[in-house]
């Protein structure tokens, strides 16, 4: 390997953009010597390295993995075009990034799921790598292609090329996948066997043991388990999340990743219960890390990387029990050195506003709320659980504090939305610069208030309370979004809008089924690949794959679904019970809200007692940094 290495850092990485992408010896990255008795795993991120370095994920796995002496972990993510033209050319395998040898030759191949448009990458990086893309056309001495990650909670469209999923934890599963695959690797290997004797550990889903049987409708009928295999695959979930593993010497990229910084995290799960929101049913419970815990990992990734940023990560960091104590504690001890603290979102109250003032006291940070809705009645259905005057008393708070430039975030296309909730986001957006103007009206800065509104369209989702609802078509999304770019005339207000055609193909993928493994294939044989970059979407070719495999898009984005219907990922169980979605699905048409268990009553969702597990928090607890 050490050829291929050297003839391609001196004969290839001079003629692509970037070369830093694929040099693979970062500071912290960890090469190991391939010993035969080792079970070597490539960790795929089906996008470039800047954004694949920027993973939490990644790095997680990546620390753990390389920790025991008998697996190895490398990375590969998806060549940018002017490499992969080369790589084909050239007859060159797509390899891993620290030993250079191609996926071909590993044990695992594992994907991370963390958005339908990179599917293609995916098959793209198989297809690169010298694999077969259908697992059935695998042999046995292929790699196992595995897959983890948000997505894997609807399997069913990559179900065709995956051998396995993990779902929920992977701190908890990749490990003992790993143990148990160098158990049968040292003996008389059959992938068959394997497979067969992990298709009942829990989170593990194989599904080449369910058969999906259709009406002639075109529902789903029937979900078959085959050869004892279980009916639903539990997710697997970490129970003491303040001991669970934390890397806290991450590789530094070469080149400037996307979330370029110290990344914390300080809790996983939600339960604010917004309804049109996957990741806060699939992560149930809230589970939180001790402040001491956070202040040990940041003083060790402070040491390990010189980075001057500390960003706290979760679904809703603003929600984390200690967080006034835990940034007041990490600026405490480390401001001094020139280190800062930034959080991704903030929520819409004035506790947000109080936490950020403590933030700007080192570095400066945009302001990013999200409102989501333009109006009370339709904040009411999502269960966003936010007023105007929420929002007025955050903003003011803001401009009051030193900020003049505020993000807002918001969804279009939402169930029940009318074009007055549309018109109640340029509402809002006016109100925000009204606001400004009442603080700063004798202030130098009153001239530079700027407000940024963003809609993203809306997807409907597995797992979640809008799983039966059917998508805005396209016209409807982008009249709505021509509409508000109608009202948004102020020179001080910049409106950014999502692509619908994008998020069209997206609601198909994640409500899709096996049947659309086909048409991804497809897709990707017609040249279709970095579909999330709006210079390399090809909506045409998408559509000439759906036509070649007679397959109809709109009954998967446009149709509303019954309440009796059998889902493709019904195979898995998230935790939260389909009769608590139903509920929420009801109040969300009575326009009735859900309160936080966190602060109130349990609603009910399930996973608490059908998982033997429990909130865990710290609530408003400093320990000595």
């Amino acid at each position: 390997m050490q050829n291929l290495k050297q003839y391609i850092q001196d004969e290839i990485l001079v003629r692509v953009e970037k070369p830093a992408r694929y040099l693979g010896n970062e500071w912290n990255s960890i090469h190991k010597s391939w010993d035969k008795d080792k079970i070597k795993m490539a960790f795929c991120f089906p996008d470039i390295y800047e954004i694949a370095m920027s993973h939490l994920g990644m790095r997680i796995l990546y620390g753990l993995i390389n920790k025991r002496e008998d697996f190895i972990m490398e990375r590969c993510f998806a060549p940018w075009v002017d490499m992969e033209q080369i790589l084909r050319e050239k007859n060159i395998p797509l390899f891993s990034l620290e030993s250079y040898r191609p996926l071909q030759d590993f044990d695992v191949v594992g994907f991370t799921l963390q958005y339908e448009m990179s599917y293609t990458n995916i098959l793209n990086m198989l297809n690169l790598g010298g694999i077969a893309l259908e697992r059935e056309q695998r042999d046995n001495d292929s790699p196992l292609v595995i897959a983890g990650g948000p997505c894997v909670y609807n399997p069913e469209p990559l179900a065709p090329f995956v051998d396995c999923f993990l779902i929920g934890d992977s701190e908890e599963l990749l490990p003992e996948f790993l143990e148990v695959l160098k158990k049968h690797k040292m003996g008389d290997w059959s992938k068959e066997k394997f497979l067969a004797a992990i298709k009942t550990m829990p989170g593990i889903y194989v599904p080449k043991f369910y058969e999906f049987k259709w009406a002639d409708s075109g529902l789903l009928q029937e979900i078959i388990a085959l050869d004892d295999a279980p009916s639903q695959v539990k997710k697997l979930i970490i129970t003491d999340f303040d001991k669970a593993y934390f890397p806290t010497d991450p590789i530094i990229p070469y080149i400037e990743a996307v979330h370029d910084r110290i990344m914390l995290e300080v809790a996983r799960g939600c339960t604010r219960g917004c309804r049109f929101c996957q990741a806060g049913i699939v992560y149930r419970p809230v589970r939180e890390k001790s402040p001491k815990t956070l202040y040990e990992q940041a003083k060790k990734s402070i040491e390990n990387t010189g980075y001057d940023e500390i960003s706290l990560t979760s679904l809703s960091t603003a929600d984390y029990s200690s967080i006034k104590p835990v940034i007041e504690g990490l600026l405490e001890k480390h401001a001094g050195e020139g280190i800062g603290v930034s959080l991704p979102s903030l929520r819409v109250d004035a506790f947000s506003v109080e936490i950020a003032k403590e933030i700007q006291k080192v570095r400066k940070t945009g302001l990013t709320f999200a409102p989501e809705a333009g109006t009370q009645r339709l904040r009411d259905v999502i269960n966003k659980g936010v007023t105007s005057a929420d929002l007025e008393k955050a903003v003011k708070g803001a401009f009051d504090a030193g900020w003049t430039q505020i993000k807002l975030y918001f969804m279009i296309g939402l169930p029940t939305e009318t074009f007055e909730d549309v018109k109640g986001i340029a509402d809002l957006a006016y109100k925000v610069l009204e606001w400004g103007q009442e603080v700063l009206k004798n202030n130098k800065n009153f001239k530079r208030i700027k407000v940024t509104v963003s809609t993203s369209s809306f997807v409907p989702k597995a797992h979640t309370p809008f799983q039966w609802e059917p998508q805005n078509t396209i016209s409807e999304l982008e009249e709505k979004q021509q509409y508000l770019k109608s009202l948004l005339k102020d020179r001080r207000i910049t409106y950014n809008y999502h692509d619908a055609k994008t998020s069209f193909l997206e609601a198909i993928i994640s409500k899709g089924d096996r049947r659309i493994g086909k048409v991804l294939k497809r897709a990707w044989e017609l040249g279709c690949k970095f579909d999330s970059w709006s210079e390399y979407f090809k909506y045409d070719k998408w559509l000439q794959a759906f036509r070649e495999c007679e397959i109809d898009p709109e009954f998967y984005a446009y149709r509303r679904r019954d309440y009796d219907e059998i889902f493709p990922w019904d195979v898995i169980d998230v935790g939260v019970t389909k009769n608590y979605l139903k509920s929420e699905h009801r109040k969300a048409l009575q326009e009735a809200l859900t309160h936080d268990c966190r602060y109130e009553d349990c609603p009910g969702c399930g996973i608490c007692n059908r998982f033997g597990v429990d909130l865990e928090m710290f609530r408003g607890e400093q320990s000595a940094y």
